[in-house]
């Protein structure tokens, strides 16, 4: 169960599978499991019940939301060391889907293991934090302060799992990215076009190369 484990745990930052992988084979311990997840497939769908939280072991996942008319709204995205799942523990059904953006890989930890209970405070507070900062990013910010502080956030977090915070592939598209932001699919292109001819960053399809992060930070506060 051991190798259950991610690579590395950088700070104080809980990595979930390592969390979990530290309890199990210990009296009190998770009962792991893994799922694999192909391009495309949803883990689970908005209003399934709710069973489990999982634990991104490779890949990457999106999260949404569809209103009464069926319009589809990107409110996570998530790489690996994330958790997905606990939008279901309040009335027990999710409320959200959440869908591979690649072939992926997460842990499966059932709602009733009381392994899970020494990590669940934790858990939930990383999470509020997280919604916090989207509410903070949607509010009073120009398109470009939202694209910038949206791919700071990628690099950000390349950087907490040892991958280069200079240079990945967008798993999401540019109107996936709008439509997490709150804008247009053509603001979103516009704006990584002025990015680019400011050479803060280099756009090639959803390859993202980031030429000038102290540009980029400036950025983020940019004014409406």
């Amino acid at each position: 169960m051991h190798d259950l484990a991610c690579a590395s745990l950088q700070g104080d930052d809980l990595c979930l599978p390592c969390g979990l992988a530290r309890l199990a084979g210990t009296p009190e311990g998770a009962r792991l499991s893994q799922r694999r997840v192909p391009r495309g497939e949803p883990l689970y769908r908005q209003g399934s019940a709710y069973g489990a939280i999982y634990a991104v072991r490779a890949g990457s996942f999106k999260s949404t939301v569809h209103d009464e008319d069926g319009l589809e709204q990107v409110t996570g995205f998530h790489v690996d060391g994330d958790i997905l799942g606990l939008d279901g523990m309040a009335r027990l059904r999710h409320a959200s889907t959440a869908v591979a953006l690649e072939d992926a890989e997460v842990l499966v930890l059932p709602s009733c293991d009381a392994g899970l209970d020494p990590l669940l405070p934790r858990l939930m507070s990383r999470e509020l934090v997280r919604q916090r900062e989207r509410l903070q990013l949607l509010m009073g910010r120009s398109a470009e302060a939202r694209v910038a502080t949206f791919v700071q956030d990628i690099t950000q977090r390349m950087h907490a799992r040892g991958y280069s915070p200079r240079e990945f592939h967008l798993r999401l598209s540019r109107g996936e990215i709008g439509s997490y932001l709150g804008l247009k699919l053509e603001t979103v292109s516009r704006v990584f076009g002025r990015l680019q001819r400011q050479r803060v960053l280099r756009a090639e399809g959803r390859h993202v190369r980031v030429l000038d992060p102290a540009a980029l930070a400036a950025a983020c506060g940019a004014s409406a």
